[in-house]
């Protein structure tokens, strides 16, 4: 078990180049409240890809753009070809939702589009620490190549990182990090934990049919309505009583649909929704449990049921050691104490796929203002941070490629 309090001193960092510059923490802001205002939905990301191919460029760097057209890596500093190098990720993709906030001058431009997730503010984070190590390098205090990559599509399932890691950004890697915002830790601190951080998370929509009719003579139909919510309501109770209640799996519906007027019995019904699982040994086994119990209930009031389970992703497995680096990248940054336990989350995050092949770990990011009582979340359409975390994440990452370098 790893401790989240380093024994490294708060004056650590006092030799540790790489903090970020005035000048350079105010054009990452804009940078951010940029692609704040032009939001692009997964694999749409092309602006976003521009935007950030032109800034590594204008540094002297080759980014090199992935296959899809949208998304890139970049090295930096010479790849000896045998040194694993550390990856810094972020992804770049937004939400599908109207951005809810007034009286901010970057409130999306687009109807309907939103970084609503923080992955602007990730984007900035990575392209800050490029920059910065980018320097370190011609100045000779670089000792170890490193990577950068901007990943595309991470809130479309099963995620742009399987995609990424087909088209080869792990080719030379040997451990990986990200950050993810977290409103609910205070800037100037990180959240860590060694094991699961976020949950499996795959996607459910399920149909049913059956001769419908007048709503006088139910009898003579299939009852579309209330199969439908038998469906939504048992299903999930019936699930949480066929696996351990610790490995958490999890059943929530966001979308129901059914019928066209008040007294007409529809011939069709459909559900969707998500599942999530705390247990990598339970996901496996999800899909067949829930097939199961969907088609039971479904043929308890004589709906025939089409089930559509699309894979998602599995946990996010931190590895020891990558949390280890973190915690002693933060602690040379910010002291011993500006990092805290996290709890595992029932989110989902493609961060997972490259775990499967490289040790990593992701750490939450605070971006709530310290004295802020108000509760705020991911996912919504007033979600916002306080800047100051994207310096944080900045010269967390830049401390990590020189301690890594070290050890």
């Amino acid at each position: 078990m790893i401790s989240l309090v380093s024994e490294a001193g708060p004056d650590a960092g006092d030799d540790l180049p790489g903090t970020l510059p005035d000048a350079l923490r105010a054009e990452l802001i804009a940078f951010r409240r940029d692609l704040h205002m032009h939001p692009e939905l997964g694999n749409q990301e092309f602006r976003t890809t521009a935007a950030i191919k032109a800034r590594l460029e204008e540094a002297g760097l080759k980014p090199r753009v992935l296959p899809g057209g949208t998304g890139l890596i970049c090295d930096i500093g010479e790849w000896d070809g045998v040194t694993p190098m550390l990856a810094m990720r972020a992804d770049i993709d937004a939400l599908p939702i109207p951005d809810a906030k007034v009286g901010v001058a970057y409130r999306s431009t687009v109807p309907d589009r939103a970084h609503a997730c923080g992955h602007d503010v990730h984007t900035a984070v990575v392209l800050g620490a490029g920059l910065v190590l980018a320097e370190l390098d011609r100045k000779g205090q670089l000792p170890r190549a490193v990577r950068l990559l901007f990943q595309p599509a991470e809130e479309v399932l099963p995620g742009g990182a399987a995609d990424a890691i087909k088209a080869g950004v792990l080719n030379g890697v040997g451990r990986m990090i990200a950050v993810h915002c977290d409103p609910k830790v205070d800037a100037g601190r990180i959240g860590l934990r060694v094991g699961p951080i976020t949950s499996a998370c795959d996607r459910l929509e399920i149909a049913l049919d059956g001769p419908g009719g007048h709503t006088a003579r139910p009898h003579l139909t299939t009852d579309l309505v209330t199969a439908v919510a038998k469906v939504a309501t048992e299903v999930p109770a019936v699930i949480s009583r066929r696996v351990d209640a610790r490995s958490g799996l999890s059943v929530t519906w966001g979308r129901i649909e059914s019928g066209h007027a008040c007294n007409v019995i529809p011939m069709h019904a459909e559900l969707g929704g998500t599942v999530r699982c705390l247990d990598l040994d339970t996901w496996r086994e999800a899909p067949d449990l829930i097939h199961a119990a969907v088609a039971d209930i479904a043929d308890l009031h004589g709906a025939k049921c089409q089930i559509n389970y699309i894979r998602g992703v599995p946990p996010v497995v931190n590895d020891g050691g990558v949390v280890e680096l973190l915690v002693n990248a933060m602690a040379a940054r910010l002291g011993p104490y500006s990092v805290e336990d996290t709890e595992q989350s029932l989110g989902g995050e493609d961060f997972s796929w490259y775990l499967e092949h490289v040790p990593g770990a992701m750490a939450r990011l605070g971006v709530r203002t310290p004295g802020d009582t108000v509760k705020r979340d991911l996912h919504r359409g007033d979600f916002d941070v306080d800047e100051s975390a994207i310096t944080v994440g900045v010269e967390l990452f830049t401390a990590a490629a020189l301690v890594d370098a070290k050890g």
